[in-house]
């Protein structure tokens, strides 16, 4: 026997499962799968039903919203899908765990901001009390335009100024500020003078008539100055040698 094959003997087998567990294995496998098959028949027959009561919800022209009893949240979210594929407004009220519920409405008749936040506060919404209130808020609004100086004037609670002392000081804000100057000797220029407030057709007619001196003064040749004064021009050295020399030859 090689040394791989006694290494391989000398080892323990893995532990073997037994008929009985392989048989309750599968008894919990198919029990599983019948209570997954059961609950989702259950959610289904839920979802019919609450399909059926929005129907008749929708088809009874006496009814603006309808309550649901309390219900779990899984059972709340079905409700609320089937209410948004029907065109419903839906929303949820009361304590999680406890009594929390969904209402719908139709969407001719969907809720206001405070029957909203009255249904979240746990009270009964009452449409004629909410009308008063209504009334009475747009008079409030309508004197506050009439009589905009009767207006109710906010006093802060503390005073900032007071608060931040040590940071800023009794002098602040606009009183604190000083009026500053510029400075010529460095160079400053106001804003004012710092505009150009030249047109686009000046501003053109400038750049072409730069254009153009520029363009004649390339094509005039530039002659220096003559100076009368001076007779001849400076001979070096070098040529002044030459000369002699040509002198010194020619007398002999």
């Amino acid at each position: 026997m090689d040394l791989l094959g006694s290494i391989l003997g000398s080892m323990q087998k893995p532990p073997t499962i037994s008929d009985a567990e392989k048989k309750k294995a599968k008894e919990q496998k198919v029990l599983l799968e019948k209570q997954q098959e059961k609950e989702k028949k259950s959610l289904q027959e839920f979802r019919e039903k609450i399909q059926k009561r929005i129907h008749d919800f929708i088809k009874d022209g006496t009814k603006q919203k309808s309550k649901f009893e309390p219900m779990d949240k899984g059972w709340r979210s079905i409700v609320h899908e089937v209410a948004d594929v029907a065109g419903l407004t839906s929303f949820s009220f009361g304590v999680e765990e406890h009594d929390r519920y969904v209402m719908v409405w139709k969407k001719e008749f969907a809720p206001t901001d405070d029957e909203i936040n009255t249904l979240r506060a746990g009270k009964e919404w009452d449409p004629e009390k909410a009308k008063e209130l209504e009334k009475q808020r747009e008079l409030e609004r309508l004197s506050a335009e009439e009589n905009p100086s009767h207006q109710k004037k906010i006093i802060p609670n503390s005073n900032y100024k007071d608060k931040y002392r040590h940071l800023i000081g009794d002098e602040a804000a606009k009183k604190g500020a000083k009026q500053t100057t510029a400075n010529r000797s460095y160079g400053f220029v106001p804003s004012e003078n710092k505009r150009d407030h030249r047109t686009i057709e000046e501003v053109l007619a400038e750049t072409r008539a730069k254009k153009k001196l520029k363009t004649e003064a390339q094509k005039t040749p530039v002659s220096g100055p003559v100076n009368e004064g001076h007779s001849s021009p400076t001979v070096n050295s070098g040529d002044q040698s030459s000369e002699s020399t040509d002198n010194n030859s020619s007398s002999v």
